[in-house]
């Protein structure tokens, strides 16, 4: 009897202790997938199990009492997870996150880099900045709806945060990063840390859109190599990539290099080459345990054709393929419009582990080198014998409106017969001749005048200094704190320079538009201190000035980590200052143009919190605010920098107040989450130049119009649901509801040559018209199918509604309905105002993607492709445009609009058609 009872004791020990069992779910924190035979164990014993393709395992057994919890899988970060059992507890652990060591192809990005180049729109601040996203809503915004100009929020990029090793890389002048500085080096710049909106950062305040810090320390990089070849009929049609890493060697020293290059004749858009050529190299030395050294190098130099917007006459006679940028020269195709960015980096940076919680970072960077954008300049004149000016040519663009049908039509409607003349030369013809402007050029040349026609390049030559200290310490398990310092300094050279006189012999530097010749016979002059200049290939003309800005501020933030509650708090102050001095004493503003201009100082804080509850470890609730002013853009602070020393009347920081809350579920086959957002912005400015006619009544001029104290709201909400619903399917639902709108009438403002000071037009009535920049309801649904043999498939329907075109403030002002007497027009519809004036709302679209890969495992070897088609049923949709300031007044408007084919139609920008990109690997 005693061997029994002993025995059952025996037996209820061991059943009791059977049912110590810990349980979870792994998965990737870049890409939010499961990840499959993760290697589970307690430390110090021989207990362990592996996860499955759910990313789910389970350990039995397990003894009671403190226990390391300890996962392990090559190219990943090891992770130890302290747990406490309990005698029959089972524990389920819930989603564990295991980091890569160095983020590996995220396999459904078939981005071809030019959503990414793409800085002079809006459309970066997605592809770029989601990249690396594990959430299912910012990964499809990026990889789904980029190729729409879809907004996040409804944010332009200058609201998100971009850091190199901790450097901000957001240029200065338009407060945008420049993805092209970093173009086709994709293999070394995917070790990114992404944090959404107001979330808290390790490395800086950020924006209302969210920080990205890419990381390119050495020692971080797996060791091995990788080729890539990838091909599309995007922008380039060739890529090609090499990189290499060491790894951290004994001696102490770890090296990256990296080089590619990308190339094509031509993209989607007809004459859009691309051209494009990327060196990296990182290389660091280990002093000791505590103390490091990192130094980075990148030399991206790129040069692009760039395509044209189009009014709708445009593309019903051509197409959303046709670019009225180029056309033949020696049986070539020759683009007038092309972009070229030379701005390479240099960074030192110096990593110390004061502890084992407390690290400091301190970073010096310089950027330097140019950026054009040419164009034909066809104003080319001489001087008749009093010394004015004479001659000049005709617009060369294949689209000016004097050339189309529409013009013909409306101004010659008795002879139908020029408007069929207009319509087939354009149809057969439409590009620009180059032959032309060369053969006008030397018939001046042999009467002994000066040039007409030539190309020259809008320049912007920049040297930036940035330096900057990151420290992070941990107060205890619970609390961490995170502080800042910076100081960047900018010296911004801009001017125009000539590139190619076409055959000519000199161009005369004067202003052929300047038509105040009588009362102001210096007008004309570009520089009065050098007048009548003759300029050739490589000269400055036209502007020439120099901007300079310093910037110092700072951040702290406290994070606080608790077992039902996660917080933070932070703050930040930065002062940016800029001075302009012109090189150049502009005829037309001789008194304000030369020397150095008035020194404009603003001081910007912030203020942001976060809280999140943990109801449950699958049921999570996330809740965000923040408040902050910042500094005017350089591009948004000068009127008109190019002639004067103007500023923005009554110029101020802008304001932005922002709330988000969020409900996140997470389970092993569910992840989802639904955000509501809130941001109102206060006190922007927006500057546009174009020429107008009705200006005043019925005058003509080339303007700068200057929206000042803009206020928007941005409101909506955000849905998405991802769902394993087996070991090799998985489903994905996004939704995106947005409200985009102006929230006031913000003040007007026109300065031009013409006038004498600038004037002010009153309130322009925007409230409630909607921001354009993309679609502010979009939708997809699809799945992803992933075999245990590593192939893949995957397919995603997206729905685009509620975009809008571009509205012209000057036609909502004043000057809409009143004649040169300020009275209104006696002739003036209200009705007929109203129905002119309605914000044009682009048709709904729905669009198909296609992704799907395969890869081998060659002994040591990787071997993979994967491949995409956009847009697959072809679909030809708008992404964008905007009205025409040109007609300024209510009676321009009237007659244009009654035409069947508007001559100053809105001008639009169209997606593409269907598209493809193929991508193949081999990493060793």
């Amino acid at each position: 009897m005693k061997k029994l009872i002993f025995l059952f004791g025996l037996l209820s020990v061991w059943f009791v202790s059977g049912q110590n069992s810990i349980t979870g779910m792994v998965i990737d924190a870049n890409t939010d997938d499961a990840i499959q035979n993760v290697l589970v164990s307690v430390a110090g014993s021989k207990q362990e199990a592996a996860t499955d393709a759910s990313g789910i395992f389970k350990l039995t057994n397990v003894a009671a009492g403190e226990v390391d919890i300890v996962f392990t899988k090559d190219g990943y970060s090891i992770l130890r997870m302290p747990v406490t059992v309990t005698d029959g507890q089972a524990i389920d652990l819930g989603t564990i996150l295991l980091k890569r060591f160095i983020q590996e192809d995220v396999t459904l990005i078939s981005l071809t880099d030019d959503e990414l180049n793409d800085d002079s729109t809006a459309a970066d601040n997605i592809s770029g900045l989601l990249q690396s996203s594990r959430d299912i809503f910012l990964r499809t915004a990026a990889f789904e709806f980029g190729s729409t100009f879809f907004r996040v929020r409804g944010l332009d990029s200058e609201n998100g945060t971009v850091l190199i090793n901790g450097i901000e890389m957001n240029k200065q002048f338009n407060g945008r990063p420049q993805w092209s500085n970093w173009g086709g080096l994709n293999d070394v710049v995917r070790n990114q840390e992404l944090t959404n909106g107001l979330s808290a950062s390790d490395y800086t305040f950020g924006g209302i859109l969210g920080t990205t810090n890419i990381n390119t320390r050495a020692s971080q990089y797996r060791q091995g190599g990788r080729v890539t070849y990838s091909s599309s009929d995007r922008s380039y049609t060739n890529r090609i990539m090499a990189s290499y890493s060491s790894g951290l060697l004994e001696s102490g020293w770890a090296y990256t290099i990296s080089a590619g290059r990308r190339w094509g004749d031509e993209g989607f858009n007809d004459g859009t080459f691309y051209d494009a050529n990327s060196l990296f190299v990182s290389v660091e030395k280990k002093l000791n345990d505590k103390h490091s050294l990192n130094f980075t190098g990148i030399y991206a130099p790129n040069r692009r054709g760039q395509s044209s917007a189009n009014t709708q006459e445009v593309f019903d006679l051509k197409g959303i393929r046709y670019n009225d940028f180029w056309g033949y020269q020696d049986g070539e195709k020759r683009n007038s419009r092309v972009r070229r960015v030379v701005e390479p980096i240099l960074m030192l940076n110096h990593y110390w582990d004061i502890s084992e919680k407390t690290t400091l970072n301190t970073n010096v960077a310089y950027q330097f080198g140019e950026q054009g954008r040419s164009r034909i300049d066809f104003g080319g004149t001489d001087l008749d014998e009093s010394g004015f000016p004479i001659g000049s040519g005709v617009n060369v663009s294949p689209t000016y409106y004097q050339k189309l049908p529409s013009f013909f039509a409306r101004n010659n409607p008795e002879n139908p017969a020029l408007e069929f003349g207009a319509r087939e030369a354009f149809v057969n013809g439409g590009q620009i001749d180059w032959a032309e402007l060369y053969r006008v050029n030397q018939d001046r040349l042999v009467a002994g005048g000066n040039a007409v026609n030539i190309v020259y390049e809008d320049r912007s030559d920049d040297k930036q200094l940035t330096a900057n200290t990151i420290l992070n310490t941990a107060i205890n398990d619970n609390i961490t704190v995170n502080a800042g310092a910076t100081f960047t300094s900018l010296l911004s050279e801009n001017f125009a320079e000539i590139t190619d006189l076409l055959g000519g012999r000199a161009y005369l530097d004067v202003d052929n538009f300047a038509d105040d010749l009588v009362n102001n016979p210096g007008s004309v002059q570009n520089d009065l201190n050098n007048p009548n200049r003759l300029v050739v290939e490589g000269d400055r003309f036209r502007y020439n000035f120099e901007i300079q800005s310093n910037t110092i501020g700072g951040f702290a933030q406290a994070q606080f980590k608790y077992k039902k509650v996660d917080f933070f708090v932070a703050g930040s102050v930065k002062n940016t200052t800029y001075q302009r001095t012109g090189l150049y004493r502009n005829g037309g503003f001789a008194n304000n143009s030369f020397g150095e201009g008035e020194k404009l100082s603003f001081t910007g804080i912030g203020a942001k919190a976060g809280l999140t509850y943990k109801l449950t470890g699958r049921h999570l609730f996330d809740f965000h605010g923040a408040y902050l002013t910042k500094a005017p853009s350089i591009r948004n602070t000068y009127s008109n920098s190019r002639e004067n020393h103007d500023i923005v009347p009554n110029i101020t920081e802008e304001k932005i107040t922002s709330f988000d809350a969020s409900y996140i579920f997470r389970s092993p086959i569910v992840k989802a989450r639904l955000t509501g957002y809130y941001t109102k912005m206060e006190d922007a400015n927006e500057i546009s130049f174009f020429f107008a006619d009705g200006i005043g009544g019925d005058n003509q001029a080339f303007v700068q119009e200057i929206l000042q104290g803009v206020d928007k709201r941005h409101i909506g909400g955000e849905l998405g649901v991802e769902v394993q619903a087996t070991s090799t399917i998985k489903l994905k639902g996004v939704a995106s509801l947005g409200q985009f709108t102006y929230d006031n009438n913000p003040d007007l403002y026109l300065s031009s040559e013409d006038f004498e000071e600038t004037q002010y037009l009153g309130k322009s009535t925007l409230k409630d018209y909607r921001v354009a920049g993309g679609p502010q309801r979009a939708f997809s649904a699809g799945f992803e199918y992933r075999d245990p043999d590593y192939w893949w498939f995957g397919a995603t329907a997206n729905f685009f509604s509620n975009a809008y075109i571009d509205i012209s403030p000057l036609q909502r002002s004043s000057n809409f309905y009143t004649d040169f007497d300020g009275q209104v027009f006696n002739d003036y519809d209200p009705e007929l105002a109203r129905e002119l004036l309605r914000q044009e709302q682009f048709d709904d679209y729905m669009l198909v993607n296609l992704v799907g890969g395969k890869s081998w495992k060659l002994g040591d070897y990787y071997v993979g492709f994967f491949a995409s088609i956009s847009n697959v049923f072809d679909k030809e949709y708008r992404t964008g445009g905007f009205e025409q300031g040109r007609n300024a007044n209510f009676r321009e408007l009237r007659d244009d609009s009654a035409l069947n084919t508007r001559v100053f139609g809105n001008r639009y920008w169209y997606g593409r058609g269907r598209t493809y990109f193929l991508n193949l690997y081999f990493r060793f």
